[in-house]
């Protein structure tokens, strides 16, 4: 499917400060609480697959939801992401202090190839017009048996209907084309991309809210994203999905 001439909006980034952290009425609200259940996955799955002191690279960082907690548990952390005034965000949130925050373009990476233990690369694909080359990017920059994470929106109607028509009408101040639709990845393209690069899809799980939640209808009402408004974790990727690729032989994990 080809991409629509029109653009994701990623300029707002800039314009959101403290808000990344503390706004009900926008939609990182809802990327603060995919976090709170993504994660904790993340920091498992890289402790049970690789174990601690490793080299991550977190590839479009924002203001530092994952990079510091990444940092926190014991990894050596570089974050990059083109908003500097995001990055200046995620270095005052940085408890560590020991975050390497680089403002760069992921299309233009200067690292030296097998630098990475781990590459993430959280809410971000969807937002950028070639993801097959960054992906192919990754892939020379990962160590042996090194692990990829990535975090996408499935391209169906399901999904062109909450995550771009239903914050839009839900949550008050949603910047214009914050996601577009043909800019979505059915996960076969996913993992094509990666299998193409050499990386090998190991695991991918659904995420999307809790539905059949109070928490869920009361921020519906209020368009207001509730501090208690929860993502869960599914077997189908039907809306969002997070997943884990390598570097390994397939039989490796």
């Amino acid at each position: 499917m080809e991409r629509q001439s029109t653009r994701v909006n990623n300029a707002f980034y800039d314009d959101l400060g403290e808000a990344w952290y503390n706004d009900q009425t926008h939609p990182i609200a809802l990327l603060r609480a995919e976090n709170a259940i993504r994660n904790p996955w993340i920091l498992e799955r890289i402790r049970s697959l690789r174990g601690g002191n490793l080299d991550i690279l977190d590839i479009g960082c924002g203001a530092g939801f994952l990079t510091n907690a990444l940092a926190l548990d014991g990894h050596r952390v570089t974050g990059i992401d083109l908003s500097t005034k995001s990055l200046h965000v995620a270095e005052k949130r940085d408890l560590s202090k020991s975050v390497k925050y680089m403002q760069l373009d992921a299309f233009a990476l200067p690292f030296a190839q097998k630098s990475f233990d781990v590459i993430c690369a959280m809410d971000f694909l969807e937002h950028i017009e070639m993801p097959g080359q960054i992906i192919q990017k990754v892939a020379t920059l990962l160590k042996p048996g090194g692990l990829f994470f990535f975090h996408t929106f499935n391209r169906n109607l399901l999904s062109w209907l909450l995550v771009i028509k239903g914050v839009e009408w839900c949550v008050p101040n949603t910047p214009a084309n914050m996601h577009i639709y043909s800019y979505f990845i059915k996960p076969s393209e996913l993992i094509n991309w990666c299998q193409e690069s050499g990386l090998h899809v190991k695991e991918m799980r659904g995420l999307s809210p809790r539905i059949a939640s109070k928490a869920f209808w009361t921020s519906l009402l209020k368009r207001k994203v509730g501090k208690d408004f929860e993502f869960k974790f599914s077997s189908r990727p039907t809306t969002g999905y997070v997943g884990i690729a390598t570097v390994s032989n397939p039989s490796d994990i």
